[in-house]
């Protein structure tokens, strides 16, 4: 059901030994979200999105999906709860020995028992939602920057993932191509109803698609602001978060 919490983060301290990156992290997802992960380089985007799709554990805390403690349930749990998630790493990750339909397959050899006939017709419909309908033999050599991340983006979506993660989807995109990408976005979260939880920090991406958002101040090592980021431009009184959210970037200031 839309709007029902999908991802609760409770208490959650992350770092690398001795060295916290950021504490006492609390939030939530909703279904149905497209929620931004925003901050300055360095403050733990990345680290975040890790943990929270099983790549590095927390140091303190809980991430809950559905109620179930990830990273306090069992190892086989953990990586049927993964199968659920779709991940757009952020420059695409593509096999480039493979043609577009065999990097698209293979968590479907992987993970399914569906044959190869199904495979494929599953892999045509997939490239289609991304608008590369009849590119199954091009290997990822012969794409563009936005056709490589949308390729990429059909990969994360061939289990029908509940939730799909983004890391900086626009990172190596002119911003006719990064549009492009966030209209992609818009229009499958509409059309699907996937949860999205995208890294970045551009500024056109974060107001075109976000309608969810939390700021990590890399300063004070915690969450300073969070909600819809166009709502945070208007409404925030913490300079950190203004400054943020009004630099020159991606052509910004001459909007």
């Amino acid at each position: 059901m839309t709007g029902e919490p999908i991802i609760i983060v409770k208490d959650l301290d992350m770092g690398y030994g001795e060295y916290v990156v950021m504490r006492d992290l609390n939030f939530t997802v909703k279904r149905g979200d497209i929620f931004v992960i925003m901050g300055a380089s360095g403050c733990g985007k990345s680290t975040l999105l890790k943990v929270l799709i099983g790549l590095k554990s927390p140091l303190r805390g809980k991430v809950l999906y559905g109620g179930t403690s990830f990273w306090e349930t069992n190892p086989s749990e953990r990586e049927r709860m993964t199968r659920r998630f779709g991940i757009l790493y952020q420059y695409g990750a593509l096999w480039s020995s493979m043609t577009l339909e065999e990097n698209i397959a293979l968590p479907l050899q992987r993970y399914t028992k569906l044959g190869p006939g199904q495979i494929k017709e599953i892999v045509s419909l997939k490239l289609s939602l991304v608008g590369l309908a009849g590119f199954e033999d091009y290997y990822p050599s012969e794409l563009s920057g936005g056709m490589m991340k949308r390729a990429a983006l059909a990969r994360a979506m061939v289990l029908d993932p509940d939730i799909l993660f983004f890391d900086e989807p626009s990172a190596g995109l002119d911003p006719i191509s990064g549009r492009l990408l966030d209209d992609l976005i818009l229009d499958l979260s509409a059309s699907l109803g996937t949860t999205i939880i995208a890294v970045t920090h551009d500024l056109a991406s974060i107001f075109a698609i976000g309608n969810n958002s939390i700021f990590l101040d890399v300063d004070r090592k915690a969450i300073t602001a969070s909600g819809d980021p166009k709502r945070l431009l208007a409404e925030s009184g913490d300079p950190t978060v203004r400054r943020f959210l009004t630099r020159g970037e991606s052509g910004m200031e001459e909007k």
